[in-house]
């Protein structure tokens, strides 16, 4: 298995959709790639932070702000 392969399975892997056999080839590779073992380990973590966070409160003069800029985006994109 190549890095290219645990990227494409990543998805996957975290959230525990592998099957067996796969399994023991992306933590067989993870054991000698620190590269990937990072790449895993940096998701996870985000993954973790942003299912356990809480909205933050968005200004009343930034939320006016985004939504007009994604107003006028949206009228200047072709049809």
């Amino acid at each position: 298995m190549k890095c290219r392969d645990i990227i494409k399975e990543l998805g996957s892997y975290l959230n525990g959709d592998t099957d067996s056999a796969l399994l023991a080839e992306v933590e067989r590779h993870l054991a000698h790639c620190e590269d990937c073992r990072l790449v895993v380990d940096t998701t996870r973590k985000t993954i973790h932070l942003f299912c356990n966070s809480q909205p933050a409160p968005l200004p009343d003069d930034v939320r006016g702000r985004l939504h007009k800029a994604l107003e006028n985006r949206l009228r200047r994109r072709p049809s």
